[in-house]
């Protein structure tokens, strides 16, 4: 949405400058995504005079001119049919960038005469699409005056809407916020009705699903042209062109108020009945006519932008004729039947109420998104057919002329939100603002809403708000969001699983796994192409969708791998044939809870340069390598491999499944069957692997072991070492163990640091020499106690083991 500051101020009475509305919109939560600013571009063009402009010597096409400028007088060479003596324009220096032509200004001789900076055209300033030569300016305005108050151009202020706000689709709705944010106050809005001189000879029905309100008169003796200056200028601003004053005012009230309308010639209207109703849709084709590739349809319409669309059963359309001519589809676009132009004299205004949804889908639909449309779908205040309708016979007779008929209405708006109770503590409950009541209903009044005691009504063009929660933010969204208090939030224990869940976990470990074996991560749709997805055993009925976003994404994924091959053609077809992709993501086989699963695929495009030592080995064993390890990284058990049963999309010598016991398919893996790859249009081989995250068995919870407190002893430690003959089959494990469980209060540690065989040992045995660390905890040791302690561990060696202190 965009608007000028001037625009602004038609409905907020307010000294701001362009920076601080953008502020006031940005702490009143409307998202400015900038401002564009024609003085940045036209800061060195000014206004001159033409004094004097004679035939060039070497060109017959071209003029020298004398030129009154800021820079004095000048001799500039001109090619422009109507530089004249006399005539005010525009005067561009020498090191000025002209936009529309993307040049910078040089002192160059032009056939032979130096021309000293340039007269400028419409065009070349880019403020108009046309031109026929040179700016030609009012004669008032002073030399030297910049470019941009010449042309009146002003900041554009462009910002983001929000699909729940559609009243900030229209300037009027920006002044109510900026005024209840402070930044001024809303001028009244005196709408008086236009009187009719005579009843509307148009009869209006509609059919409450197509349209469930319709308002329209007559106006007739109108003289069409082009709009005043003012109003084509506003409209350029906004990026719109001008057409005829008929058309600009609609347009000018779809912005300047957020309500769309349509003007019909009533010339070329058939018949005195316009009715709004649903398409009539495809139907069977009868015998007479001729087969064709496409499916018969009974309406079609061209419309304005010169296109032919098919009427569905889902489009509200909009027909004369007694309702059997199609001339607008509702609340989209009109059609080129009954379009205004220079020689229309009577006109028929529209101003309806169509549903959201339905103008939604139509506009996916038919791909037309038009300023209706997009108003429309977001939903356009139901109370503003009258008042509308009101503003735009006032403009129309002021512009053009005529004499007005009655107001016809059709149909039934509908009924405003839901009013409810509002207790004002839920504001300091809910946001931490502690405002006065007088405070929080200025707020809410300032916004449109009517308050009666406890009881607010939201406006009609507010149909977002539904509830308390609703006002506090509106409130501390005006109040300003510097103004909540700082409250840290409430700590909240960890959970003793940890943050993520196993499957969680293991997403995060698949992908670091794929990322370390080389692999890139692709990140592809969850939806594909019905006949692709039927290839990989998908496209069940309830997997399509009824709303696709494109033709080719409209039915649910039953495999990654279809994105996967058609994301490696793409790469090879832009000259990149060696891929390694990954993909971890939702696959789906039912519309069930149950029936979506968590896949790890990968793909090989092996296609490396050639060399003359040939390749560097079995790709399909590379692939079948990174799945063991990401096997093993994802803690799967011992898995059987199993030939000959794997899905039919896979080359049947050149693949296999992994199971674990005879149903459990945990994934797929080898080389893709050449039939898939060439319906995917993708030049093989290519080669895969899909796994099923699900299907690999979590793991058995163990206990959890914590060390003990770390207790340090101020006492020296000591140590004792010991050698015993043993069996040499004998484990040295075996003697370790019985040693340290002689006193575990004072054997801190037992360690081997030697084992002999041979002079000295007997024959089939060996000597394992044990140091023993013995720490202290309250005392030192007597030697008794040392004693008594070594005689313990010999007896326990020789019970555990048969060792015999070697002598």
């Amino acid at each position: 949405m965009k608007f000028t500051l001037s625009w602004l101020k038609e409905h907020l009475d307010t000294t701001a400058s362009v920076q601080e509305v953008v502020d006031a919109m940005t702490m009143a939560g409307l998202e400015v995504e900038g401002v564009e600013d024609p003085a940045s571009k036209l800061a060195k063009f000014s206004v001159a005079k033409i004094v004097e402009a004679v035939q060039h010597p070497n060109a017959d096409k071209l003029r020298v001119c004398q030129v009154d400028t800021k820079d004095g007088r000048l001799e500039i060479v001109c090619g422009a049919p109507n530089a004249r003596p006399g005539l005010t324009t525009i005067y561009a220096p020498i090191g000025a960038y002209v936009p529309g032509s993307g040049i910078t200004l040089e002192p160059r001789p032009v056939r032979g005469v130096v021309s000293n900076g340039m007269l400028c055209s419409a065009k070349e300033l880019e403020v108009s699409e046309e031109s026929n030569g040179i700016v030609e300016l009012p004669d008032e305005l002073p030399v030297g005056a910049p470019a941009v108050e010449a042309f009146g151009l002003e900041a554009v202020i462009d910002f983001e809407v929000t699909p729940n706000r559609p009243d900030w689709l229209g300037v009027r709705g920006i002044a109510r916020d900026l005024a209840a944010a402070g930044l001024g106050t809303l001028k009244p809005d005196p709408l008086e009705p236009v009187p009719g001189r005579y009843p509307c000879p148009v009869e209006i029905r509609v059919d409450g699903d197509a349209c469930p309100v319709f308002a329209g008169r007559v106006i007739r003796g109108v003289k069409n042209g082009p709009s005043p200056a003012w109003l084509q200028q506003r409209l350029v601003s906004v990026g719109l062109r001008p057409i005829n004053a008929l058309v600009d005012v609609t347009n000018y009230i779809t912005y300047d108020r957020a309500r769309p309308l349509h003007v019909y010639d009533r010339a070329l209207m058939v018949g005195d009945v316009i009715e709004a109703r649903l398409g009539k849709g495809p139907a069977e084709p009868s015998g007479e006519d001729t087969p064709t590739p496409h499916a018969h349809k009974d309406e079609q319409l061209i419309a304005l932008d010169g296109k032919t669309y098919d009427l569905t059963p889902e489009m509200s359309v909009i027909a004369d004729a007694d309702g059997q001519r199609p001339i607008g589809i509702g609340g989209v676009m009109g059609g080129e039947s009954t379009g205004c132009s220079e020689t229309t004299v009577d006109v028929f205004v529209e101003c309806a109420w169509f549903d959201p949804i339905r103008t939604a889908q139509t506009g996916r639909t038919t791909g037309i998104t038009s300023d209706a449309q997009y108003r429309f779908a977001r939903g356009v205040d139901p109370e503003s057919l009258v008042p509308g309708l009101e503003l735009a016979t006032r403009m129309i007779l002021e512009l053009c002329g005529g004499e007005p008929s009655e107001i016809r209405v059709a149909g039934q708006a509908p009924a405003r939100p839901a009013a409810f109770e509002f207790d004002r503590g839920y504001v300091k409950k809910l946001s931490g603002l502690d405002l006065p009541r007088e405070r929080t209903d200025d707020i809410l009044r300032k916004l449109g809403f009517e308050l009666d005691g406890e009881r607010v009504q939201p406006p009609s063009w507010r149909r977002d708000v539904e509830g308390k929660a609703d006002l506090v933010e509106e409130i501390a969204r005006i109040e300003g969001y510097d103004r909540l208090p700082l409250e840290p939030l409430p700590e909240v224990a960890a959970p003793a699983g940890g943050a993520l869940t196993v499957r969680q976990s293991r997403m995060r470990t698949a992908r670091r796994a794929m990322a370390a074996r080389g692999y890139a991560e692709a990140v592809t749709w969850s939806f594909l192409r019905t006949e692709w997805a039927q290839l990989f055993g998908g496209g069940q009925p309830q997997l399509v969708l009824a709303n696709p976003i494109a033709a080719d994404l409209a039915c649910m994924r039953p495999s990654v791998l279809p994105n996967l091959i058609e994301a490696a053609a793409r790469n090879a077809r832009k000259g990149f044939p060696d891929a390694a992709l990954f993909e971890v993501g939702p696959n789906f086989r039912g519309d069930q809870p149950g029936d979506q699963w968590t896949a790890v695929a990968a793909l090989l495009a092996p296609h490396r340069p050639k060399h003359w030592a040939g390749a560097a080995g079995d790709d399909l064993f590379r692939l079948k390598g990174d799945l063991i390890f990401l096997l093993e990284e994802l803690g799967a058990p011992a898995l059987q491999t199993v030939q000959g049963q794997n899905s039919p999309w896979w080359h049947p010598g050149r693949s296999a499944r992994l199971q674990l016991g005879p149903k459990t398919v945990v994934a797929e893996f080898g080389e893709l069957h050449p039939r898939i790859l060439k319906a995917l249009d993708a030049e093989g081989p290519m080669l895969a692997f899909e796994l099923n995250l699900e299907a690999i068995p979590e793991p058995k919870k163990k206990a959890v072991k914590t060390k003990p407190a770390l207790e340090l002893s101020a006492l020296m430690p000591l140590r004792r070492d010991f050698a015993f003959v043993v069996d040499e089959a004998t484990p040295a494990g075996d003697l370790v163990r019985p040693i340290a469980g002689v006193d575990k209060a004072l054997i801190a540690d037992v360690r081997i640091f030697d084992v002999y065989q041979g002079k000295g040992v007997p024959e089939g045995q060996k000597s394992v020499a044990v140091e023993v660390l013995l720490q202290p905890r309250e005392k030192t040791l007597t030697d008794a106690e040392i004693e008594a302690l070594s005689a313990k561990i010999v007896a326990v060696a020789e019970k555990a083991v048969g060792a015999k202190l070697r002598g």
